[in-house]
């Protein structure tokens, strides 16, 4: 059955094998960490093997200046191209669409500084206050240049947005669109192919912020349609990179961020800096892992396996999250940020509370709960839902390679420190 507003598909009698995956995370394996339950992952998830193994690799045997004619070289290379091909199929995009960055802040704010010379006189730039600082902030400094930037509002009761608010704003000077696949503190998914869709037809180009989501299943930002998707693998399981698709029709017309020389080359004229080779070529471990998830649950590779893991991953974090949705709500000194339907958000729940939540955080972890207190840089939305940042929010965050013991045992211990 398709689940709300097509976000995933649940497959009939088949369940993520949990035992399988948590043995793909060397974590798990660390006398350090047993009796420990890992709800930071909005932060950063843990690394699979596949990924650690390539670095491994990489450094013990490749760690020259790769495309060379010896083979040490040319086998980085191969490993680096390696990992934007198998990435780029799993995202329903082109190869040469793909592109890697020492961070999602830093490839945002190279983009912005191309869209800052593309922009017309007169233009103007929707972003929301729904976000992550990193992705808003870059855009919000365009007013500097003299560029309009207009915000799209969230509901300050649900933090959620509203796409008629959207098309309200639209205009024959809107000339670009920026907006979370979900927020980092309110959870909620926005239905990318849609306002995608509406943004187009108003003639501008869109860029989704896809931290918060990618770590749940990569998602067909092909058939999302949107120009940009950016992400950070060190969510995705993978070591510390930023991944941004740029659509081949827009990154054309962009002006060259990176060295003249390769002002040709898509993939390289938004990295002013050079890549480093051996993250790159790791990333091709997150691809090792779907390709290994699915096929371990009876499904192909490459795409297909994206697709399959993506449902995979999904379904198994809703079954964990909405009992602790209906938990946390039933809590009078609790407000739950973000909607209380699992189906319609990402497994991050923020929590407002009548304390400081970074001490809550801290009361917390005698109890072998691993959790963050704070603003977690989304001071607009929280600011906008009336939010105290002196106190800020407790976020508990998971992803597919989470128990329901671990969830139960994070249950009991709210209720023992709040």
């Amino acid at each position: 059955m398709l689940a709300h507003r097509g976000f995933f598909r649940i497959h009939d009698g088949m369940n993520l094998d949990n035992a399988w995956v948590r043995a793909q995370f060397p974590a798990f394996d660390q006398p350090s960490l047993q009796g420990q339950a890992f709800f930071e992952n909005a932060g950063g998830s843990y690394t699979c093997r596949q990924v650690i193994d390539r670095l491994y690799r990489f450094y013990t045997e490749r760690k020259v200046q790769p495309y060379a004619a010896y083979d040490a070289s040319r086998l980085a290379g191969e490993e680096m191209d390696e990992a934007r091909d198998r990435l780029a199929a799993m995202l329903g995009v082109a190869m040469h669409e793909l592109s890697f960055g020492p961070s999602t802040t830093q490839n945002t704010y190279v983009l912005a500084q191309a869209v800052r010379r593309w922009i017309k006189p007169g233009q103007s730039i929707i972003v929301t206050n729904q976000d992550h600082e990193a992705n808003s902030g870059p855009w919000r400094r365009l007013a500097e240049e003299g560029v309009t930037v207009r915000e799209w509002q969230i509901d300050p009761e649900s933090g959620e947005l509203n796409p008629d608010d959207l098309a309200m704003m639209l205009d024959d000077d809107v000339a670009l669109v920026c907006f979370p696949h979900c927020s980092n503190v309110v959870g909620a998914l926005n239905d990318v192919a849609a306002i995608t869709k509406m943004v187009h037809g108003a003639g501008a180009r869109v860029c989704v912020d896809g931290v918060s989501y990618a770590p749940h299943g990569f998602p067909d930002v092909g058939a999302m349609g949107c120009d940009v998707y950016l992400f950070s693998a060190y969510k995705t399981f993978g070591p510390h990179q930023g991944i941004m698709v740029i659509r081949e029709s827009w990154g054309m017309e962009l002006p060259n961020q990176g060295h003249h020389f390769n002002a040709d080359s898509l993939y390289k004229r938004f990295t002013p800096a050079g890549p480093d080779h051996a993250q790159v070529a790791a990333c091709a471990g997150m691809a090792d892992y779907l390709d290994a998830m699915s096929v371990h649950h009876g499904g192909g590779t490459g795409a297909a396996a994206a697709r399959l893991s993506h449902d995979l991953m999904r379904a198994h974090e809703v079954a964990l999250l909405q009992p602790l949705l209906d938990h946390v709500t039933a809590k009078n000194s609790v407000r739950l940020i973000g909607p209380a339907d699992a189906a319609r958000r990402a497994p991050t729940v923020a929590l407002a509370l009548e304390t400081n939540a970074e001490a809550v955080a801290a009361q917390l972890a005698p109890h072998g709960i691993m959790a963050g207190g704070g603003d977690f840089y989304a001071q607009r939305p929280l600011s906008a839902m009336g939010v105290d940042l002196d106190k800020g929010v407790l976020r508990v965050s998971f992803v597919h390679y989470t128990t329901k013991p671990e969830v139960d045992a994070l249950m009991g211990a709210l209720d023992q420190v709040l």
